[in-house]
């Protein structure tokens, strides 16, 4: 039993409970039960709230009024005024820009560059804005040590007057410095460091994580700053912390990418402001992060066409990016032969190998096969099929496509090539990089545009007549 004034917090989904219990009854997780105390009604009432005001036509309140309801229409317009990050990369990703009063949530690997890519970005915000930086996990001096570094490529000491640094985990003197500043934007760094000391738990709990952000979200949304929180992150790559800290927030923004290659990639996979899954890349270096103009050439080999390799359109939100499928296939040695994938689900290759052996008649079920992504580009959509099929092919019979071929279409069960959307937009951008042919599912919907492009439009019906016409001879005899 708990102590009295204290209970069990679930450290995976917040779930409390008087008992403790080896498993915990709302997630199921093992061994995530761990006691807090519970703050009491006093020190609750220590910490000033806005006073509830009404809304009026303008949206603004009346004080000393309750709120209430009014007809939708009666509700004033306000304009969205965005500030920009400093990024174009980071822009597209957010939808335009930052948003007063939004809440933006960064997470990421250790190591991956979300300090960096923040610290850079309030560098350039601070020649025309107040940003507040507040470093929960490092010290003035080491966030100084950065600073210099990041400002080796010219940008002098008096352009970045604007950008105020903080070095604090309490949350009551974060909020207080919030309160007297009114910066344009604040950078906490990170979310899981700050403490309450009205709670009896550590750092970085449920109820720690919950209680700051929400806190913090109350003096964003009435002073209209735009807050961005950095997160950790998972063993399993997931966000840590409640998952209420996700429904709190505006956007939901993962840096990622392999820590033995040079680029990152930065997803939106919420947005309450703009369109999600929009992909911004980025190349580390000596001086900081740098915004990767044409990222197609940084997914595509430059040594040329090689046997078991193809090349596809992938789009990552409204960009779209010409990534290189690359393919092993050789005899087993085992009785069931080894399939891996890195880049693509393994499930699919499963499929896809399953159709070419049921439809072309070869014998894949004998051979192992191995297949990735050039970059270390994670694609999920199912335009990648007929590239994944053909590079697989091409390694099988020892073959190799001709040079400025690239390969659109979702492969069905019966060996069918159905159309993929956004295809005029994937052909532009292979047009864009030199490209000559492009192997289309039949009947796709082109307008005007793709005839202008100059592109040699082969169109299939059926992944065997793909395949024949991209790699110029029938790979089943």
């Amino acid at each position: 039993m708990a102590r009295p004034g204290s209970s069990f917090v679930c450290q995976a989904c917040g779930a409390r409970t008087r008992q403790f219990f080896g498993r915990c009854s709302g997630c199921g997780g093992w061994n995530t039960l761990v006691e807090q105390s519970e703050p009491s009604g006093d020190s609750r009432r220590r910490r000033p709230v806005a006073a509830a005001a009404a809304p009026g036509a303008d949206g603004a309140g009346t004080p000393g009024r309750p709120r209430r309801s009014e007809p939708i229409q009666a509700v004033g317009d306000r304009p969205l005024q965005r500030l920009a990050s400093g990024y174009g990369e980071l822009d597209r990703v957010l939808g335009g820009g930052l948003v007063p009063g939004s809440l933006v949530l960064l997470g990421g690997d250790p190591g991956i560059g979300k300090s960096t890519l923040l610290l850079q970005s309030a560098r350039a915000m601070a020649a025309r804005a107040v940003v507040l930086y507040v470093s929960a996990e490092e010290s003035a001096q080491q966030v100084k040590l950065r600073w210099r570094r990041l400002a080796e490529d010219g940008l002098g000491d008096g352009e970045s007057e604007g950008l105020r640094l903080l070095a604090e985990t309490d949350l009551e003197l974060v909020l207080q410095e919030l309160e007297t500043l009114r910066p344009e934007v604040a950078i906490i760094d990170s979310i899981q460091a700050l403490h309450d000391a009205e709670l009896g738990s550590a750092p970085g709990s449920v109820s720690q994580v919950r209680e700051c952000a929400a806190a913090l979200q109350r003096i964003a949304k009435r002073q209209h700053t735009a807050l961005v929180l950095v997160g950790h992150v998972t063993k399993e790559g997931m966000l840590a912390g409640p998952k209420v800290l996700e429904h709190l927030v505006d956007a939901v923004l993962t840096f990622e990418g392999d820590r033995f290659a040079s680029h990152r990639l930065l997803r939106a996979a919420k947005n309450r402001f703009g369109a999600t899954h929009e992909l911004g890349v980025f190349e580390m270096r000596g001086a900081g992060l740098v915004e990767v103009s044409n990222p197609s050439e940084l997914f595509l080999a430059g040594d040329g066409p090689s046997p078991g390799t193809a090349t596809i359109v992938a789009c990552e939100g409204t960009r779209p990016l010409l990534v290189e499928v690359q393919a092993l296939v050789s005899p087993t040695s085992y009785a069931s032969p080894r399939r891996t994938a890195t880049g693509i689900g393994t499930n699919r290759l499963h499929q896809i190998l399953a159709v070419l052996e049921k439809h072309m008649g070869l014998p894949l079920s004998r051979f192992d096969c191995y297949l990735a992504v050039a970059g270390g580009l994670e694609v999920e959509e199912p335009a990648a099929d007929l590239g994944v099929a053909a590079a697989v092919v091409a390694s099988y019979r020892d073959l190799t496509l001709p040079a400025g071929t690239v390969l659109l279409g979702e492969l069905g069960l019966g060996g069918q090539l159905r159309p993929v959307g956004q295809l005029e937009l994937r052909l532009q951008e292979a047009a864009r990089l030199g490209f000559a042919r492009a192997v289309v599912p039949r009947g796709s919907a082109l307008g005007p545009v793709a005839a202008g492009l100059g592109l040699q439009l082969l169109e299939a019906a059926t992944v065997a007549e793909a395949l024949v016409a991209g790699l110029g001879v029938n790979p089943a005899a």
